[in-house]
This record gives C-alpha cells, structure tokens and sequence, in this order.
C-alpha cells in the first residue's frame, strides 16, 4: 500500500496526506514503527491486519492535531501536555506546585531542550549532581531537593511510556537520591520560649496565639490557618484539626490532612484555654468593628485578615522572619516551632507513640527518624536517673 511502505527487515513508514501548502505541493505526515514481534513478520494477513490499524490509529491522531513528530518533541513541549492532560488531573494541589517548581528551577534548565526520546540515564544523573540552589550558590543543595526532582522526572517519563511515546524510561535505570544527611534539630529552649513570648507581647494579640497553639500541641502551620472556630471546644478544651491550608499553583488552597493520621483530636493546657476564650472575645470586636467590610461570610477562620478571609500561607512565614530580626531572636524557621514543642514533650518524658499521635505523624518510625537523636538522649538521661538507685543497692550488698 502507497501509505504504508517497507523501510527494513522489521520496520515501516506510515504516511498520512493532509493537504497542500500555499504552492500545491502535497503535504505529508511520517511516521516508522518497528514491528518487534516475529510472528507477524512470518505472516503476511496479520503483519497487513497490524499495519492496517497502527495506520489508522496515527491517521487519526494527525487529524485531530494531536500527533508530534518525535524528532521535534522535546521534554519542554511534553511537560505542557504531561501538566494539562495528567498532572493537573492527577495530582494534589500541593504536589503538583511543588513539581512545578522543581521543574521550572532543575529539570527545564538542564535538559528542558533536549528531544524526549534522547534523553538518557547519564542526562538525568548529570542533572541530579549538578543541581544548585536558585537563591544562593554557596549554599548546598538539600538531598530532599535532589530526591523530590528525581521523582518529577521520573513521574514525566512514566507518563511518556504509559502513552507510548517513548518506550523505555531513562529514569527506572538511576537511583534515587539517598537521604543520609542526620541533621541536628535546631529548636528553642524553654528560656528561649520564655523570651519569646515576651518578646511577642508587642506584636498582635493573633501572632501570639499563633505561635502558641503550634508550641502547645505541635500544629503545622497549614493547620493552624485552617483552623475555624468551630474546630475549637473551649468547654472541653480540645482542637479538631480536619482541615489544612496550603499553597497551590494560584494562590491558597484548602483541603484535608496530608494523611489521615493527620486528623485528630487534641487537649490543650487549660492555661492555652484560657488564652483562647479572650482571643475569640477580640475576634468576636474586631468583626463587629469592621461591619460591611468584614467580607468572609462561610467560615470563621481563627487566624484571619481584617476582612475576615483566611491569611495566605506564605503571610505567617513573611511576618516570624522580619519579627525575629526586629525583636532580635535567634532566628529559627517557623516549622521548627512544631520540632520544639516535640522536643519539650520528650523532655518531659512523654511517650514516643503519644508524640507521634499528637504530631499528626502516619507512623511512629517517622516520629522516631525525626527526634531519634532527642529520644536516645532522653534515654541516657533516664538511664543516669536510675543509676543511683542500683548504686545504692549494690553499696548495700557489698557492706
């Protein structure tokens, strides 16, 4: 058949017309495929019957504009169609921003250019060692970093085998990043805490209970702005976290937990309490203050803008930084508040699967990864309490 021609032992070209250009020349579409299976070959039906329909499947992909020639496919064009016909679909919001990201700041720099089906093992392992951070050269780049862009990729190429545009994955043949970085947790002492606090008695009355419910019962930050008041059982003294508020690719996004040991229910001091039932007082003035121009009618967000509206996820971070600087307090990032408050529970001598319910966490091993070097410490510590009992025990024997 014209449309489909022999080219070698096992491959052919199909051909697709679509037309004529400005001068009447014919204009063609081409595409070659390797029929790998030796049977077909052995039989001229079933060889013309498979012919027959990878034809017409690329016949109608030509016509309905959706084919692209591999030769002028690049891993810049395909991500465009990964992100609208997969990742947007597919993905959490949260996620899908944060691979954005990685594919904006590592992947397109590197090999953003190059055709999908020449992209090899070596490229990828290339790319991976040669990352660096986007804001400060001198500074290494996290090995969390490195392994979160080694599954974007990886999640791009899985896609461009699934729909057969290449047929093997470079990425299956490079291992991800290692974590083996046992980073020091850098958190608060309780006199640190205690300065804080007074610290932030000048700054308003929300940032302060802001930065108390995440000390108090461990919360993350998208859990602290997701809060509403009718998560909060000021009679009981309890806190429901049910829901989160994150980041997206436009703007604040609001949905469950990250897992759903993420949800639960937890007790707060009563001092904490106490705290509460006067913030919400405030609340309750500032809303009837601002009247019409209170806007937010659904929700009544716990930490909110004047207007009502919850605060954007980035609003908390923006204002601990520049309010450590003005205040003069060791600097430390926000979300490490949440590792002080667990680092407090440990010291306290609080059961590590207790923590590990309190934090959210979906199992206690992350618990234990976490706040390993905090819990053998405790341990020792515990250990050295009761040698002195066994001591005395053992000078009595011996007397």
């Amino acid at each position: 058949m014209a449309n489909i021609r022999k080219r070698g032992e096992n491959s052919f070209i199909l051909t697709v017309e679509t037309g004529y250009d400005s001068k009447g020349r014919r204009k063609r579409r081409y595409k070659t495929i390797k029929v790998e299976d030796k049977s077909l070959l052995k039989t001229t039906k079933k060889l013309r019957d498979y012919l027959d329909v990878e034809f017409h499947k690329f016949k109608t992909e030509v016509q309905a504009g959706e084919y692209i020639a591999p030769e002028k496919l690049t891993l810049e064009t395909f991500v465009v169609d990964w992100e609208e016909k997969y990742a947007s679909r597919e993905l959490a919001e949260t996620t899908l921003a944060n691979y954005l990201s990685h594919i904006r700041n590592h992947i397109l720099p590197a090999i953003g250019h190059m055709r999908l089906d020449q992209v090899k093992p070596l490229h990828i392992i290339n790319m991976l060692n040669d990352m660096k951070r986007k804001d400060a050269d001198d500074k290494p780049l996290s090995e969390r970093t490195k392994q979160d862009t080694y599954l974007t990729i990886r999640n791009i190429f899985e896609r461009a085998v699934e729909w057969q545009i290449i047929k093997d994955n470079p990425v299956k043949n490079v291992k991800k990043p290692r974590i083996t970085e046992e980073k020091d947790l850098i958190v608060y002492d309780e006199d640190e805490i205690e300065s804080l606090f007074i610290s932030v008695e000048n700054e308003p009355f929300h940032w302060r209970m802001f930065l108390t419910l995440i000390l108090a019962a461990g919360l993350r930050r998208s859990e602290c702005l997701g809060l509403e008041w009718s998560k909060l059982d000021l009679d009981k003294g309890t806190v429901d976290i049910t829901q989160v508020i994150t980041k997206g690719r436009n703007g604040a996004v609001i949905k469950g937990p990250k897992s759903k040991k993420s949800k639960r229910l937890l007790s707060l001091p009563e001092s904490v309490v106490e705290e509460l039932k006067f913030f919400q007082l405030q609340w309750k003035k500032e809303k009837m203050r601002m009247r019409d121009k209170w806007i937010e009618k659904d929700r009544q967000w716990v930490f909110c803008n004047e207007d009502g509206t919850h605060f954007h996820p980035d609003t908390p971070t923006t204002w601990w930084t520049r309010f450590t600087k003005r205040a003069d307090v060791r600097y430390i990032k926000l979300h490490d508040l949440r590792h002080t408050s667990a680092t407090l529970l440990i010291n306290q001598g609080v059961h590590a699967k207790i923590i590990s319910e309190r934090l959210g966490h979906s199992d206690i091993r992350v618990t234990m990864n976490t706040y390993g070097h905090v819990l053998r410490k405790a341990d020792q510590e515990a250990a050295n309490k009761l040698n002195g009992l066994f001591s005395k025990k053992q000078s009595a024997s011996n007397s």
